[in-house]
């Protein structure tokens, strides 16, 4: 069946054998041939630029790679092959070094039916302008599979390690005294940190190569850690990590076995860099994410900015500006110094050398941050939805119910930018917005206190309730 495709927040996604098909997989791989055709540049010998196609650790991901670049290499593009599963921030990575584009067969933290195709042009996510120009290419040209065109691999991981090892201060991290249980959750991101690390410092949890992630969601959010957390307390380790699907992602979880909220992860992060690497510009986060950066930002004199969902759209904004720090709820964050793009690998390594710089642990990292700039208890909801939602119209049907005072909250501004977010005073807030990538509709608030969110989280879910059934 030939499937509509069309890019969410971060690719195209689809469930295995139903919509993501070796048809559909082609035809979307001949639009990116023409839009590589009509765009990429060359050098002055008349040298197309070259092109990386990597691929997760899915079901026949390297098989739907190898498809990819063997029509990519008959549309006489230069394209280069992994040879092995790759995190996509490698992909993201060698698009600011020896390639011109990347693609990466990946469906990131979906589950294991699903599988997809991102798209990475310097250092992140390719812009939305790039990705609807690749859809408007679908079918204009019949596929052209040439019989004998296989693209070149290669092993190109070293230039990745090497691109993490100056990331962080690999010497002071190894100073640590104790143990980091890892989640690699069946992901890309398998075995890195013992290529990085000494291995007797790294307890491995789900390191092997499983396509149905055993049931697993490769998700790094608290519902899919329960073991994580218990391996923590368990093995005594100093802290622990996981990795979504193909690693771009990352969560965090404190000594005594809690997780760290991405909202709290964040206000750690962005503080240390300020205050160690010197970061000058403005702190960019997605709507969805919480406001401890926005207070950081404020109390350094940084400016500030909210984009729509996606982390593509602060990457956006650090290839055009001065951009210190960008971030979203999902566990993405990326800064200066590094490629535009999330990277879970290069996020435990710098945690690793705030542990060893500052020499505490990961609660008191936490606590201190939560004792200068406030509580953050942030929650989230996911509303299952029958069918699709228009995102305009829900929108204006919610912001026509809103009262102007929810609980002891009192409204004091509303944005649209994505979704209807509902801003209170002393920063704390309530969003209500239709997934770009799941049949779902999200409802987000963060105050300082359990039960004030649960007040407004009660509130969003009975205010969309009437429209989602």
């Amino acid at each position: 069946m030939a499937a509509d495709i069309k890019f969410g927040t971060d690719g195209w996604r689809g469930v295995i054998a139903w919509d993501y098909t070796y048809e559909n997989v082609r035809r979307l791989a001949q639009a990116m041939a023409d839009y590589i055709n009509e765009n990429a540049p060359s050098d002055e010998n008349g040298k197309m630029a070259k092109v990386f196609v990597g691929y997760d650790r899915r079901f026949m991901s390297d098989l739907f790679a190898a498809d990819i670049a063997s029509i990519l290499r008959s549309n006489k593009i230069d394209v280069t092959l992994s040879d092995r599963p790759v995190p996509t921030p490698m992909v993201s990575m060698l698009t600011t070094k020896k390639f011109w584009l990347g693609i990466a067969v990946t469906a990131s933290h979906n589950p294991a039916q699903y599988n997809g195709v991102k798209v990475k042009w310097a250092g992140c996510s390719a812009p939305t302008r790039e990705t609807r120009e690749i859809e408007q290419l679908i079918d204009v040209n019949p596929v052209l599979f040439l019989y004998g065109q296989r693209a070149e691999q290669k092993d190109l991981t070293d230039v990745y390690r090497k691109y993490l090892a100056a990331s962080a201060n690999l010497k002071k991290i190894e100073g640590l005294k104790g143990a980091i249980v890892v989640d690699y959750m069946y992901g890309a991101a398998a075995g890195w940190m013992e290529t990085l690390l000494p291995k007797n410092k790294i307890i491995a949890l789900h390191e092997e190569h499983d396509p149905t992630f055993r049931s697993l969601q490769p998700d790094p959010s608290p519902k899919n850690l329960a073991e994580l957390k218990k391996a923590v307390v368990a093995k005594k380790a100093i802290a622990g990590f996981a990795f979504d699907g193909d690693g771009d992602r990352f969560g965090l979880v404190d000594e005594k076995g809690n997780f760290i909220t991405p909202c709290l992860l964040a206000g750690v992060l962005l503080d240390y860099l300020i205050k160690n690497k010197k970061l000058k510009g403005k702190v960019v986060q997605t709507v969805s994410m919480g406001y401890l950066p926005k207070r950081i930002a404020r109390a350094h004199g940084l400016p500030y900015e909210e984009v729509p969902v996606g982390f593509k759209n602060v990457a956006e904004r650090m290839a055009l500006e001065e951009v210190a720090f960008g971030v979203e709820e999902a566990g993405g964050y990326a800064w200066q110094g590094g490629a535009p793009d999330r990277d879970g690998l290069a996020v435990a390594l710098t945690w690793l050398e705030m542990m060893a710089v500052s020499k505490k642990k990961v609660s008191q990292l936490c606590d201190e941050i939560v004792k200068q700039y406030g509580s953050s208890v942030y929650q989230r909801r996911d509303l299952p939805v029958v069918k699709a939602v228009d995102k305009a119209s829900f929108v204006e049907k919610l912001r026509k119910k809103l009262p102007k005072k929810i609980g002891n909250f009192k409204v004091a501004e509303i944005g649209t930018l994505d979704g209807l977010k509902i801003y209170f005073e002393n920063d704390e807030w309530l969003l209500v917005r239709p997934s770009g990538t799941e049949p779902l509709v999200r409802v987000y608030a963060e105050t300082a206190t359990k039960k004030d969110t649960q007040v407004l989280l009660d509130f969003g879910e009975k205010l969309v309730s009437q429209y989602i059934k």
